[in-house]
């Protein structure tokens, strides 16, 4: 495994790492919208997401990497309300794709992204124990 869990005294997080300790190369993932080929499919938080995250997969995939290679995600979402509205419907999408792997995580209100129908942002950092 390239990074591993840091265990603080207190209340265990929910849905995040407090912190990782990374090893091996490093693999910056820009930040990934939720679209696909360039088409936004998903009008929706949760649908964005999902392939937020479909995006995410398929760069480790292509940088031959692993989801517990991931130390770190930023995401930058235009409502904050509205994702933590979705909450429980984000959840179930996480562990179909992540599993329960857990980054050290940063949730951002931001008053608009680049894309224009872009609800959320990811932008990630993961750690690679192996030379490509």
């Amino acid at each position: 495994m390239s990074t591993e869990l840091v265990l603080l005294e207190g209340p265990v997080p929910k849905g995040y790492a407090d912190a990782r300790i990374g090893h091996g190369k490093t693999l910056h993932i820009a930040g990934q919208l939720g679209w696909k080929n360039g088409v936004f499919e998903a009008k929706d938080l949760v649908g964005q997401f999902a392939q937020c995250l479909d995006n995410i997969l398929a760069v480790l995939k292509v940088a031959h990497a692993h989801v517990n290679d991931l130390a770190s995600m930023t995401v930058y979402v235009t409502d904050m309300e509205v994702y933590r509205t979705a909450r429980k419907q984000l959840g179930p999408v996480w562990r179909e794709r992540l599993g329960n792997f857990y980054p050290a995580m940063a949730l951002v209100a931001v008053t608009a992204l680049f894309e224009p129908e872009a609800l959320i942002e990811i932008q990630c950092i993961a750690h690679l124990e192996h030379e490509s």
